[in-house]
């Protein structure tokens, strides 16, 4: 097995496994009940990905081990939890939803990145190594679409209300169930009218 593949499959568990932290800290700071609910089903999510991940390596013989660049991962991820923590423990509720919104923002950029390469990869991969790769990025991809591309419009949203303008809350991108980055700029662009 390539070796720089099994490295991408480490970093992506390693990620998946801070995404269920992330998620777990961000609803202890989420204000809105409609973000708490799409966090929730992220978090969900998530922790299926994790399962996936987990059956992907047994398939493949890839073992769980560390490696430094897992190590950098975990660091980034228990960094992000401290942020929120740190948001919330200064008792301004609001200002920790919108750091706890940026955190998940961070945790979900390197998520996408990484199924989106798998996908790449799964692509020229063949036989047994190309269908396990190509189902599980089949299952996986359209929520770590939705994640970044909704993540998104809510931070930038709670910004928006936050510095005292008009927001659109739930954001157009969640209104528009988008899935993909043109999807997701339509979105944002028709914010104006759906003031």
């Amino acid at each position: 097995m390539n070796p720089q593949l099994t490295e991408l499959l480490k970093q992506m568990l390693e990620t998946e496994l801070g995404g269920v932290n992330v998620y777990e800290t961000a609803l202890g700071c989420v204000v809105n009940d409609d973000l708490e609910k799409e966090w929730k089903g992220y978090l969900k999510q998530t922790k299926r990905h994790v399962e996936i991940l987990q059956t992907l390596f047994k398939m493949l013989g890839v073992p769980d081990q560390d490696t430094d660049g897992r190590k950098v991962i975990r660091h980034i991820g228990k960094s992000l939890v401290a942020a929120m923590a740190m948001a919330k423990g200064a008792g301004k509720p609001e200002a920790a939803e919108l750091v706890a919104c940026e955190c998940v923002i961070f945790a979900e950029t390197k998520d996408h990145m990484n199924w989106e390469l798998l996908s790449k990869y799964a692509q020229s991969a063949s036989g047994k190594e190309a269908k396990a790769l190509k189902e599980a990025c089949e299952e996986v991809e359209d929520e770590e679409d939705e994640h970044i591309y909704h993540s998104k419009g809510w931070c930038r949203e709670l910004w928006i209300a936050s510095l005292g303008l008009q927001a659109v809350l739930p954001p157009p991108e969640e209104q528009k169930d988008v899935k993909t980055a043109i999807g997701a700029a339509r979105a944002e662009k028709s914010r104006e009218e759906m003031l």
